[in-house]
C-alpha cells in the first residue's frame, strides 16, 4: 500500500499547507507593521506639558513624519522647515475636498511652479491645533504626504535633541 493511500494522509497534507500559509500571513503582517513604524514612528504621539507639547521621533530616513489632521481629516505630515507654507498634493486636496482661491508661483528644489493658494480652517498634530493657516495645493506633488512648512511651524518652539524633536505651543 502506497503512503498516499493511507487514511489521514490527505488531512496531514492539508494541515502542512495550512501551517505554511498561516506562517507566511503572520510574517507578512508583522513585516508590514514593522515597516510602517519605521516610516512613521509618530503615528501614536507622545504628548507632554499638559497637551501643549509633542515629542516626535525621527524615522529610519532621518525625517520627522507624523500623523495629524487638516480640517479634522487625517493626513500624514513630513516636517519641512525649508518650506514657506504647508504644501498639499493635489490628490490629497481632492480627498479632503479643499478648494483654493487663486494661484501663485513658488520656488522649489525642482524650480519655480504654480500652486493654488488656500487657507486651512485648522491644522493639528496631536493636541497642538492652529487655525487659519496658509497653505498651497501643489499639482506636481505625488503621494499622500503633506509637507508641513513654516506657516504652521513658525508658531511653535522647536527643540531637537537625541533624535527627537519637541514641538511646544
Amino acid at each position: 500500500m502506497r503512503e498516499s493511500d493511507q487514511p489521514g494522509y490527505a488531512a496531514g497534507r492539508y494541515m502542512f499547507y495550512a501551517f505554511w500559509i498561516t506562517l507566511l500571513a503572520v510574517l507578512t503582517i508583522a513585516f508590514n507593521n514593522w515597516h510602517a513604524d519605521r516610516l512613521n514612528p509618530n503615528a501614536q504621539l507622545s504628548t507632554t506639558g499638559e497637551g501643549r507639547e509633542v515629542v516626535l521621533k525621527r524615522n529610519s530616513y532621518g525625517h520627522y513624519v507624523v500623523s495629524g489632521s487638516i480640517n479634522g481629516q487625517p493626513v500624514t505630515f513630513l516636517l519641512d522647515t525649508g518650506a514657506t507654507a504647508i504644501s498639499i498634493p493635489a490628490a490629497v486636496a481632492d480627498r479632503l475636498q479643499l478648494d483654493g482661491h487663486g494661484y501663485s508661483r513658488v520656488n522649489t528644489a525642482n524650480g519655480t511652479i504654480s500652486v493654488e493658494n488656500i487657507s486651512l480652517d485648522s491644522v493639528a498634530i496631536g493636541p497642538i491645533r492652529l487655525r487659519n493657516i496658509r497653505a498651497n495645493i501643489n499639482p506636481h506633488m505625488h503621494g499622500d504626504t503633506v509637507l508641513l512648512g513654516m506657516s504652521f511651524m513658525r508658531h511653535l518652539e522647536m527643540i531637537q535633541r537625541d533624535g527627537k524633536l519637541t514641538l511646544r505651543l
